[in-house]
């Protein structure tokens, strides 16, 4: 894993505002910008039909795919496809952090099921010991290199899902590790990284699939990498460490 010296949260939080400010001058997030999310790019779509031709996709029966708007197309594609996916509670707000999405129960409602709102109004939410071991997660991205590092919008939240599955044994050396993003969030330059933060081994963008080298992935929760709000804030956290 790859160190910068330096505060690491300042190194990412450079990192994130150029991004941001890339992607906005370049016209390519919508409709609100990029600032302050994972963004939503253009040719979304793109990039997951061609995560959707990869071989760890077209292997893969159970994914997890986080809730941002520029993975929408990543779980339409899933759902489409007959795949189970768990989509994160937005900022792990409950005792059962997953929704479960089954294209099999959901039926036409599926597309509607994909969004965050129609996740939360049509499909059930699970906790650890109602889930299937995942096949694939895929994240969303502020910004990627080709060895897998990876910056995301700053909450934390992806690490914390991540690690969390580990610990549960539903993410194992086995899970591939994904993301879709547009090609100007590949940058070819180091980023940093705490023992916390996991490595990708595939990244999708519109105009190719980078295949990562350096795989990596925590052993589980970090507790001293957590403020004491972060875990009174996320009801799995508070119960485990309250």
């Amino acid at each position: 894993m790859t160190r910068i010296s330096g505060d690491l949260g300042a190194c990412k939080a450079a990192v994130r505002e150029r991004m941001w400010s890339l992607l906005d001058a370049h016209g390519v997030s919508y409709p609100l910008g990029a600032t302050g999310r994972i963004p939503r790019f253009s040719a979304a779509d793109v990039a997951a039909q061609r995560l959707a031709e990869t071989a760890a996709w077209e292997a893969a029966e159970t994914l997890k795919v986080n809730p941002d708007t520029a993975q929408f197309p990543v779980r339409l594609h899933a759902l489409a496809e007959g795949k189970v996916v768990y989509m994160a509670v937005p900022y792990l707000a409950g005792p059962h952090p997953f929704y479960f999405l089954d294209p099999a129960e959901l039926g036409e409602q599926a597309p509607e099921a994909a969004t965050i709102d129609g996740a939360a109004r049509l499909a059930p939410s699970v906790g650890f010991d109602e889930m299937r071991e995942i096949d694939l997660a895929v994240c969303g991205s502020v910004a990627v290199n080709r060895n897998g590092a990876r910056v995301g919008k700053g909450g934390g939240y992806a690490d914390i899902e991540l690690a969390l599955l580990v610990e549960a044994g539903l993410i194992t050396a086995r899970t591939v590790l994904a993301t879709t993003v547009h090609e100007l969030q590949v940058v070819h330059e180091e980023l940093p990284e705490t023992a916390h933060d996991f490595r990708l081994d595939v990244i999708a963008s519109p105009v190719e699939v980078v295949r990562c080298g350096s795989p990596y992935r925590p052993s589980g929760i970090y507790p001293s990498h957590l403020t004491s709000s972060k875990i009174a804030s996320i009801p799995i956290l508070r119960d485990r460490m309250g």
